[in-house]
């Protein structure tokens, strides 16, 4: 991009470095994880070791001890390409276990690596990087999610949204991720395109277990398909001749990658009515709006199918924006779907790893919120008393909406979660 973005998570990650003796940045490749850990590196006056360049690889590779020494804290870039140096980090932890050690960055989730398992526990604090938030983009400090948390009752929409729902459309196509911003919409096809490739020919090859690699770019565009859905692994496979088994054993690797993100059923020790199964969602928006081939014009289209689509990808987007959020706060929350097994749902939970306090989220296309789309908040209000602090409903209408019959539940227009919305 023309401008160097300030990072909300770069203070976090500052701080977390004079707690934690190895702090991770791990999150989908090209989110901006080695912009930050340079810049985290310059302020402490080191260097950084990339381990995506080859010859640095091979080297460490064979002697991955050779890396972890020097000036505090090291940097190492990438590191799940030569695991073996976390046995190394363990080794000189084991000298010197103050904080401030290492600071690392992966595109592979830590805990799914081997080594992972009996490396650094207790040792490691882990920061996901997201794609970039819609406030980051525009240079504003988004609060929601924090202000719901603390008092729902100060969070106010002074002016209408003038948001259409063609702009709704292009944010969702364009996504966050920092160079595919400032691009035309064929150019930005392009650049998703070739991240594709580089994620399914590459990063998951070297990941192993992928006997029928000609079947990952099919399978992910399936699950494209089913954003913002219950996962059903048997029709993501079945158009494609895949098992559920190799399905199941694919979308975890995709998981591991950080092409998709399950959200795990929430709740399931307050009622044994409440479902188990995981809620699918492509990382980024724009990412899935491409594997879907929607541009934003044919994205905002009024035909059944585009509506349709309109609403998944909308959910998508809107689940992305409050998780990047939820990362920023001082205890991440725990967060999860809501769904009984009659059939009421909510789209996104997040319970406050602090108090137990719970928001609920529901996401809707349409400019107008009817009772009917208040129904799951309602039941998740009833299920849990005091503890729920908040129901919001993001929807694409102008105006704030507060409920006499609904006590503690709003209608918010979706970019109130970019451009402030307290009082």
């Amino acid at each position: 991009m023309g401008r160097l973005i300030q990072r909300r998570v770069q203070g976090i990650a500052r701080q977390r470095i004079t707690e934690s003796p190895v702090v991770l940045l791990q999150g989908p490749r090209s989110v901006g994880k080695s912009t930050l850990l340079r810049a985290l590196a310059e302020e402490h006056g080191g260097r950084v070791v990339d381990f995506d360049e080859p010859a640095v690889r091979a080297a460490a590779a064979d002697d991955p001890g050779l890396f972890v020494v020097g000036r505090r804290p090291v940097f190492i870039d990438e590191y799940q390409h030569v695991p073996e140096v976390l046995d190394s980090i363990k080794a000189e932890l084991n000298r010197d276990g103050s904080p401030g050690q290492f600071v690392i960055t992966g595109s592979t989730r830590f805990d799914s690596l081997p080594l992972a398992a009996q490396s650094l526990t207790g040792r490691l604090h882990r920061i996901e990087i997201h794609p970039l938030s819609q406030g980051e983009i525009g240079d504003s400090r988004e609060n929601l999610l924090e202000s719901l948390f603390a008092d729902a009752s100060t969070v106010a929409t002074p002016q209408a949204s003038a948001t259409t729902r063609a702009e709704y459309a292009n944010r969702i196509a364009r996504g966050g991720f920092p160079l595919a911003q400032e691009r035309t919409d064929a150019s930005r096809a392009r650049w998703f395109d070739d991240y594709l490739a580089l994620c399914l020919e590459r990063d998951l090859l070297e990941l192993g277990r992928v006997r029928q690699p000609g079947v990952l770019a099919p399978l992910l565009t399936r699950l494209a398909a089913q954003t913002a859905q219950i996962l059903n692994m048997s029709q993501a496979g079945a158009g494609i001749g895949l098992a559920a088994s190799t399905t199941n054993d694919y979308v975890k690797l995709f998981e591991t990658s950080f092409l998709v993100r399950l959200l795990p059923g929430w709740g399931k020790t307050l009622r044994a009515s409440v479902a188990s199964r995981p809620k699918l969602h492509i990382v980024d928006s724009g990412l899935a709006a491409r594997l879907l081939r929607l541009p934003p014009d044919k994205l905002a289209g009024l035909d059944p199918t585009s509506l349709q689509q309109f609403g998944h990808l909308l959910e998508t987007f809107v689940v992305g924006e409050v998780l990047k959020q939820a990362s920023w706060l001082e205890l991440r929350p725990h967060v999860g779907h809501w769904r009984t097994r009659d059939g009421t749902e909510v789209d996104l939970v997040l319970e406050d790893g602090n108090d137990g306090s719970v928001i609920g989220i529901e996401v809707k296309a349409s400019g107008r919120v009817h009772r009917r789309d208040r129904h799951g908040l309602r039941r998740l209000r009833e299920t849990l008393g005091k503890r729920f602090v908040a129901g919001v409903v993001f929807y694409t209408g102008a105006h704030c909406v507060r409920y006499r019959d609904d006590e503690r539940v709003i209608a918010l227009p979706i970019d109130r979660l970019w451009t402030g919305a307290s009082a």
